[in-house]
């Protein structure tokens, strides 16, 4: 529901000022062209202390056709629904299906996360040509401090912060030297690991910058959505779940904290609540979990920034003076014209991380089934074997395109043992940690301030 302004009579009514004259406002005669001229919206001041009553609306798809960035964000939430439709549809039939097949939902995944990637660059660089405000700056500095953060994480030893990135770059460096000696190139490899480290720690400085309004605008919805759900109890309970989500994502990756504790590998530990197999998934799972709650309450979130419109209005009665009725007009439009940039901000981290899950699971070797125990993946396993074993009988009795697709499916093998699951698992690891990291360093700035220094 979102609050229209009262009309330029309304106002006058709510002031005790007297209506227009009727012949104003109706425009003029041209004598030279003989066509009519609309005059200009007249304007007149009234107090601040004037009671004023806002109409309410439903908002319609109708009235966001107009506004800034809604083609963007109405290709976003096609894009992303299609993708989770493939992604879904995929993991079913490789359950019964060759798992050696080149998986497509890998590209939806890619394309998903780049379309959200490319609307928050956008919006960045509108930011950056705002020359009042302060966005500029910024971002700027948001992003320098990602910089010094992402470096300081990436020296941090697998055994506190388990990412395995070391691990799967020695993985992928030694497949990528065998694959060039076998080609007969003389070559070093691959960049050295500091370098490869250098390159992450400056595109997680990108990812970060691009993330400073998103999770600045999530602190201040998280705030004002608390305030107007102060009589539900149930709603702030979940209100709190959502918010403290991702950084219970953070902490599943230290290593003290979460993998020895829940798995029992700690020696002061004996209850073991997961197997490590199933560590593994649950991380995964529990950035599902986080999407769908975000998703789910989205609409709390974007009316208490359309209740934005009513406590403007509400905050002015408060101060002396007076306003302009063009100025009141643009005061509570300007909140309903700028819904979708916050809608954006809002959906967009939530598209990333979950498609960043997905590929994680995917590229990473692990298995949704994993998550419910050995038997469970024992059980779909089985239906993995009887499937590659009646593809082998059809090869040998048919034979027919499987010799001429030799050649293509060589370059592919030859690839895999390079980009190795190893090597996903490692890289991915550290990408989705990340940017759950610099969305959440943001909503905690952005909580700050809003609580303590803007309130």
């Amino acid at each position: 529901m979102r609050y229209l302004h009262p009309s330029d009579e309304e106002l006058r009514k709510a002031a005790g000022l007297p209506t227009s004259g009727s012949g104003k406002g109706k425009g003029r005669r041209d004598a030279k062209k003989g066509a009519n001229i609309k005059d200009p919206e007249e304007s007149f001041t009234f107090p601040r202390s004037t009671p004023i009553q806002l109409d309410v609306g439903k908002v319609e798809a109708i009235d966001l056709v107009h506004l800034h960035y809604f083609g963007e964000y109405l290709w976003i939430v096609d894009f992303a629904i299609s993708a989770v439709a493939v992604y879904i549809l995929t993991e079913i039939y490789y359950i019964f299906g060759q798992i050696t097949e080149v998986n497509m939902s890998v590209m939806w995944c890619l394309l998903a996360i780049g379309f959200c990637t490319r609307v928050l660059i956008s919006m960045t660089i509108a930011y950056f040509k705002a020359e009042d405000g302060g966005e500029r700056i910024l971002i700027a500095t948001f992003g320098f401090m990602c910089l010094v953060v992402a470096m300081g994480v990436l020296v941090v030893d697998d055994n506190t912060l388990e990412f395995g990135l070391e691990t799967g770059y020695n993985n992928f460096s030694e497949g990528a030297n065998l694959l060039l000696e076998k080609q007969g190139i003389d070559s070093a490899g691959p960049v050295k690991f500091l370098t490869f480290k250098i390159i992450l720690a400056f595109m997680c400085a990108i990812m970060g910058a691009l993330l400073t309004f998103p999770g600045l605008r999530m602190a201040k919805l998280h705030l004002d959505t608390l305030k107007y759900c102060k009589e539900s109890p149930g709603k702030q309970v979940l209100l709190y779940i959502n918010f403290a989500l991702p950084y219970i994502l953070l902490v599943l990756w230290v290593k003290p904290l979460a993998r020895d504790i829940l798995c029992g590998l700690h020696w002061k530990i004996t209850t073991k609540v997961f197997d490590e197999t199933v560590f593994e998934n649950v991380r995964i799972c529990v950035f599902v979990v986080l999407c769908i709650f975000r998703l789910a309450l989205m609409p709390l979130h974007i009316q208490s920034h359309l209740n934005l419109a009513y406590e403007k209005v509400e905050s002015i009665r408060n101060e002396s003076g007076r306003i302009s009725n063009v100025d009141l007009k643009k005061m509570v439009t300007q909140v309903f014209y700028f819904v979708i940039i916050v809608v954006i901000q809002y959906i967009t981290p939530v598209i990333i991380l979950l498609f960043m899950a997905f590929l994680y699971k995917t590229l990473g070797g692990f298995s949704w089934s994993g998550s419910f125990g050995e038997s469970t993946e024992e059980f779909v396993m089985s239906f993995r074997r009887a499937s590659s074993l009646n593809e082998t009988v059809a090869t040998n009795t048919t034979a027919t395109l499987v010799d001429k697709a030799a050649e293509f499916s060589l370059a592919f093998t030859e690839l895999r043992s390079v980009f190795t699951p190893v090597f996903y698992r490692g890289l991915l690891s550290f990408l989705t940690w990340w940017v759950c990291a610099a969305w959440t360093m943001a909503m905690t700035f952005g909580l700050y301030y809003h609580s303590r220094v803007d309130a």
